[in-house]
């Protein structure tokens, strides 16, 4: 708003400016906000779950608030984008909802929240013509109804595997900022809005790891990992072919999905698999493999480097 008040472009000194401002704005917000986060109450069968118990939680709706006023701020006016916007600050609201209340919310009724979401969104990207004719059949309506199936349910797995993934100090956040630069690496050059909108994203999720590394001070919650995927998707479907969902966000999807999967078998189709898998997956490298927090973060952070560099070059060959 304020640079297309100031007739301003998007030059390589206003990102390097907003990027930086957006990290030190995170950690001061987060600072002042820190007393009067919820507080986490420990989780009964995650590994070390007891640690986390008294810790500020929540704290994603500071960076994620810190990234929408940044972005609507200094980016272009465009009325899709500002859609977008609304879409993370509500996955954010319900996920921070979540946090703050004394009784968790059951899965179907974050579901429903996540389903609505997927369906608002998808209604903008609808009419703003980014769904493209996905061609299989040779029948556009039939195509269209596939690409709008598609986009409703990868919103949908983006924001529930992310929050699924955050569970180990600095884990979610660190995987998140791989993915979200590698949606920029395919970006950039081509949407001057987006592309920033991204390094904004990623600049507000390195402030909050400044808290974030293990031993951790507080915790993002659901209104921190919920936005952030919601934003992966969005960025994954506007850009990119869907299926490339699948790599640029390898680990959030086997690490939180494995979990999902498993969760849906068993509870709709009485199919009980992965019995002595413990989900999330980085429970399981944990408790069965013995590794440390430091450890997990490490390594899956060095898994989605790995894909990410081997898509990036695939793609440009």
């Amino acid at each position: 708003m304020i640079n297309q008040l100031c007739n301003l472009g998007i030059n390589e000194k206003l990102i390097f400016l907003l990027v930086i401002s957006s990290f030190l704005l995170t950690i001061i917000l987060i600072k002042i906000c820190f007393s009067v986060m919820p507080t986490d109450q420990g989780k009964a069968f995650a590994v070390n779950g007891a640690i986390s118990k008294g810790k500020p939680r929540g704290v994603g709706i500071v960076f994620i608030l810190c990234f929408i006023i940044m972005s609507a701020l200094f980016l272009p006016i465009n009325l899709e984008f500002y859609g977008y916007l609304a879409g993370v600050f509500f996955a954010m609201l319900s996920g921070y909802l979540d946090d703050r209340s004394s009784i968790p919310w059951n899965e179907y009724k974050k579901g429903l929240i996540d389903l609505i979401l997927a369906l608002c969104t998808t209604g903008i990207m609808y009419f703003s013509e980014v769904l493209t004719v996905i061609p299989i059949t040779g029948n556009p309506t039939f195509d269209c109804s596939l690409a709008i199936f598609i986009s409703i349910v990868l919103i949908w797995v983006s924001i529930n595997v992310t929050n699924c993934s955050d569970g180990v100090d600095g884990l979610c956040g660190s995987v998140s900022i791989i993915t979200l630069l590698t949606c920029f690496a395919f970006i950039h050059g081509t949407n001057a809005i987006y592309s920033t909108a991204t390094l904004i994203m990623v600049s507000c999720i390195l402030g909050y790891l400044w808290f974030n590394v293990s031993p951790s001070s507080i915790l993002m919650g659901d209104a921190g990992s919920r936005a952030i995927g919601y934003f992966i998707g969005i960025l994954c479907l506007k850009f990119l072919p869907f299926y490339v969902y699948f790599v640029v966000a390898f680990v959030l999807l086997v690490d939180g999905g494995i979990g999902i999967f498993k969760v849906v078998l068993l509870r709709f189709f009485k199919i009980h698999i992965l019995k002595n898998i413990q989900t999330p997956l980085h429970d399981f490298v944990r408790k069965s493999k013995g590794w440390s927090d430091g450890q997990v973060v490490f390594r899956f952070s060095l898994i989605q480097l790995l894909v990410s560099f081997g898509l990036y070059f695939w793609m440009q060959s």
